[in-house]
């Protein structure tokens, strides 16, 4: 019986989580709905995708997208050519979400709800998850939701904070999430306004000299446009859930949603790119 308390109690701690998240970035992407700056790039897309993956393998694709938020990587996608984009959204941003997509919605079915809910149908080439897992308390779920969706040898395209590479960050971005992660947005925003001139300092000497992080400050933080740094900063400090996955942690969730051919790569030092395939039907 202890035992059994113990397990609902997690339980109802991972879906406390899970939901507080879920608002959280519904609040963020309302508030900032944007569809411009380097990040909505063909160059970002493709920086993010290397070495493992190219954009242009999703030409004339069947694809889903998890966690699409304001509809930045449905439009990616579909600007590489995918032929075909099932949106998945569960929060409130879902309505950014179909206005920032709706130029092309003809080539867009969207779907309001969790990883989870994607259909099962096992006929899309690629399932995304890019910025997503690392979010979700226990994330197997919407693994084994993608496996099912996917045709047999198609990918599943995940993209994960990193623990290895973080160190420093962790050390100081932990205990300011304590307090972040529980502030009103107009006192989230006054602080990140606040704190980017440091951040865009640290940037700029990261330029020059070898800083703990450098790799990201040069490969990307620097390529952002300010408001687009804020936006980040906001990004990390807001969410109610983020976890930090290991080498060994990332390869076992996708063996655990039952994908294999894990191919991983630890992109700028400090996140993973991992693809991985459904096996066949008979493996």
């Amino acid at each position: 019986m202890v035992a059994g308390g113990a397990r609902d109690r997690d339980l109802g701690r991972q879906e406390a989580l899970r939901a507080a998240t879920i608002r959280d970035y519904g609040e963020q992407w309302t508030r900032y709905p944007a569809a411009e700056g380097y990040l909505h790039s063909a160059e970002a897309f493709a920086d993010v995708l290397a070495p493992l993956l190219d954009p242009g393998d999703v030409r004339g694709t069947r694809v889903a997208d998890l966690g699409s938020g304001t509809g930045r990587v449905v439009n990616l996608l579909l600007d590489a050519g995918a032929a075909h984009v099932i949106a998945v959204e569960p929060s409130a941003a879902f309505e950014v979400l179909r206005r920032n997509t709706a130029a092309r919605a003809d080539r867009v079915s969207y779907l309001q709800g969790p990883g989870e809910s994607l259909p099962p149908g096992g006929d899309l080439d690629y399932v995304f998850a890019l910025g997503v897992l690392h979010h979700i308390p226990d994330p197997v779920p919407v693994v084994r939701a993608a496996r099912a969706a996917l045709r047999p040898g198609g990918r599943f395209v995940a993209w994960l904070y990193a623990r290895e590479g973080n160190g420093v960050y962790l050390a100081l971005a932990r205990p300011a999430r304590v307090v972040t992660r529980r502030l009103p947005h107009p006192l989230l925003a006054g602080l990140v306004r606040m704190v980017e001139p440091f951040l865009f300092m640290y940037m700029t000497a990261s330029l020059r000299w070898p800083l703990p992080a450098h790799a990201y400050m040069r490969d990307v933080l620097s390529r952002l446009t300010p408001a687009e740094r804020r936006l980040t900063l906001y990004d990390q400090l807001n969410p109610a859930y983020a976890k930090y996955y290991t080498r060994p942690e990332a390869l076992e969730l996708m063996t655990s949603g039952g994908l294999a051919n894990v191919r991983i790569h630890h992109q700028h030092g400090y996140s993973w790119l991992i693809v991985a395939e459904r096996p066949d039907a008979t493996t």
